[in-house]
């Protein structure tokens, strides 16, 4: 689904699917680059990170391995509710391990933050963090990103795993929702 499929419920089209395609090829060859010669496992935050995740470790041309974690702070609204939950944890231990955590989009990075924290205290070797998309006038947390896909405004934005409601993840574009959509 492109934005032609959703004509009238995007307000605009911020980064076309070929563009955010172009753009993973990118990271994926400098995180190629940076782990060479690693074993290094990816860590998806689920659900928006599937996308991101799938079309990532396909990009790479070296080994890699993934684990998943589900964790939230929004529910069904618009904006992170500041409240971090852990919905499913890991089933790889990271002690020792180069980890990098794959993130659809850092909004507040407060919920990135207790991720970090919590996944800090697991002893891996190394820990990074790779987000397709990043709201630098939204950060209330000061996380340190390692690969950083595209910015975004402090909009609400849907498309390759961002969603409002379970919907809009599917979609290969990426633009701001429309208020009347969500209003």
């Amino acid at each position: 689904m492109d934005a032609n499929d959703v004509s009238g419920e995007l307000a605009s089209l911020h980064y076309t699917g070929a563009e955010v395609q172009a753009r993973v090829k990118e990271i994926a060859a400098q995180i190629d680059a940076d782990y060479e010669g690693r074993r290094l496992l990816l860590v998806g935050v689920l659900s928006g990170a599937v996308m991101i995740m799938a079309d990532l470790s396909r990009a790479m041309k070296s080994h890699c391995e993934m684990d998943w974690m589900a964790i939230s702070s929004y529910g069904a609204g618009t904006q992170s509710s500041g409240v971090v939950r852990i919905l499913k944890d890991l089933n790889t231990n990271i002690e020792g391990r180069d980890v990098l955590v794959v993130e659809d989009i850092i909004d507040t990075g407060l919920t990135l933050a207790y991720l970090i924290q919590n996944l800090q205290s697991r002893k891996p070797a190394s820990l990074e963090i790779m987000t397709m998309f990043r709201k630098p006038e939204a950060l209330s947390s000061s996380v340190k990103v390692r690969y950083v896909g595209f910015d975004l405004p402090n909009e609400f934005v849907v498309g390759y795993g961002l969603d409002y409601a379970g919907r809009y993840r599917n979609l290969t574009d990426v633009g701001t929702l429309a208020p009347h959509v969500y209003s």
